[in-house]
This record gives structure tokens, C-alpha cells and sequence, in this order.
């Protein structure tokens, strides 16, 4: 599975995220049908998957989580709090952080 950026893309999407959240980062990829966004803040960050077309595979989330994970630093997270919670056409993943991803 390839990730395109795509936030570019989504300008109003990625404005109101920055406005009405606690995000200060947010990225939109698409794989083909699939569209994912990414938003970071201080004390977590937020993977929204979603396939209007068809359900979202398990390796799908795998690779998706997996290509984030990269960005964050490990010492940042404990996987074993990650959340995943699974709907029909959305899949929302949640990883709290262990310390603040921005320095002060």
C-alpha cells in the first residue's frame, strides 16, 4: 500500500482540525479508495481511516499504523495503549502519549 500526501488537497478539512481541536499537525494520505488523516497534538495523536467503498482491511490498518509509528518516537508511546475502534466505513485509532510530542 502506498500513502500519497494529499493535504494540499484538503485545505478546509485541515483549517477546521487546526481551529476547533487541540491538533497542531494534521496530514490527509489517500490509497486509492482509502483516505486516511493524521492529526497530532501534544498529549496524543489521532489515525482516521476511511473506505467508503469497501470495509477496511486488518493489514491495511497494520501498514497504516505501522507507517505512522515511524514519525513518532518510541519512547513517546506505549503500544499497548494504542485504541482502535472499528466502524463500518471509518476505523479511528488513538495513541495517547506517554510525554508531551512538543517540547516546551
Amino acid at each position: 500500500m502506498k500513502l500519497v500526501n494529499v493535504t494540499n488537497s484538503y485545505k478546509q478539512l485541515v483549517n477546521k482540525q487546526l481551529e476547533n481541536t487541540d491538533a497542531y499537525f494534521v496530514k490527509v494520505y489517500s490509497a486509492g479508495n482509502t483516505t486516511v488523516v493524521y492529526t497530532e497534538a501534544a498529549q496524543h495523536a489521532e489515525i482516521l481511516i476511511v473506505n467508503k467503498k469497501r470495509a477496511v482491511r486488518k493489514t491495511e490498518i497494520n501498514e497504516i499504523l505501522t507507517y505512522v509509528l515511524k514519525r513518532i518516537p518510541k519512547e513517546k508511546y506505549d503500544r499497548n495503549q494504542i485504541s482502535i475502534i472499528e466502524l463500518k466505513d471509518v476505523i479511528e485509532i488513538s495513541i495517547p502519549m506517554t510525554s508531551n510530542l512538543v517540547e516546551s
